[in-house]
């Protein structure tokens, strides 16, 4: 065989391995998980992230800008972006619309997305920003709706926010397919008391749909009325590294470049 047709050869093995094949869609790896934590609550600190540093796995925290433990344990965040987790933006004061059923008594009338006006709800997601920035250093992130909701009469406030952002985690608890994906609106599966074995059969589903998945966790160990036990997130944690041949994960930020890029070509 010439030269030439072995250099043609050897390109020809090299493209191949990184050319994205439909079993190993993400980042050459089967699936994609991404490990959320919101409103930036003690046990984030506590128990996730150390949870999460013992094997090596990155995740996004959302915060609160007004949350009491953002200001009050400051340094110990920017430690945590230091690390490699992503901190991602869940609003100034994490409004919900206080005219849906069951929420009179914790959506005061001043965090009511429904009486706000889509340059009040964009203004203080870009403070947010500006607050995050100053921590981590960073900015490119994502955000997170609180809960779930993204409009205000009907309209959307996110519209004017997308290029500030990598992209929006929402709360619809779905796996999905690359190709399927809104980046301004990816989909959650909301941990609240699951078991590390439920968890982890969401994860093998994901790895034979080649799907998407990320979870929204809360409390762990604690300190939310959203929970799960810390025995069952160790559970899953270990079961992701001890699959990281097969399951790429990673925090949103870096998920949702990703989903932006591959879906143009």
């Amino acid at each position: 065989m010439s030269k030439i047709a072995l250099l043609v050869l050897a390109l020809s093995f090299a493209l191949h391995g990184f050319a994205q094949s439909d079993d190993r869609p993400w980042n050459q790896k089967q699936c994609a998980v991404v490990l959320t934590y919101d409103d930036a609550i003690n046990q984030d600190l506590d128990n996730a992230v150390p949870a999460l540093d013992s094997v090596g796995l990155k995740g996004t925290f959302y915060l609160i800008g007004i949350s009491p433990v953002l200001a009050g344990r400051l340094e110990e965040w920017r430690t945590v972006a230091a690390h490699g987790h992503e901190l991602g933006n869940h609003s100034l004061t994490h409004p919900c619309d206080g005219t849906v059923a069951g929420r009179s008594s914790w959506v005061s009338p001043d965090r009511d997305l429904h009486t706000y006006t889509i340059g009040r709800a964009d203004d203080e997601i870009r403070v947010v920003n500006v607050m995050l920035h100053a921590i981590d250093g960073k900015t490119l992130r994502t955000y997170a709706f609180p809960c779930g909701e993204f409009t205000i009469h009907d309209s959307s406030y996110y519209l004017g926010l997308r290029k500030d952002f990598a992209g929006a985690r929402g709360v619809v608890p779905k796996m999905q397919a690359l190709s399927t994906i809104n980046p301004d609106n990816i989909n959650a599966v909301s941990i609240d008391g699951q078991t590390g074995a439920q968890m982890i059969d969401m994860v093998k589903e994901a790895m034979r749909t080649h799907s998407l998945l990320v979870f929204c966790f809360h409390g762990v160990g604690g300190g939310h009325s959203i929970n799960v036990g810390l025995g069952d997130h160790s559970q899953l944690l270990h079961f992701l590294k001890d699959h990281e041949q097969e399951v790429w994960v990673a925090p949103m930020v870096d998920v949702a470049t990703f989903i932006r890029a591959n879906q143009k070509r």
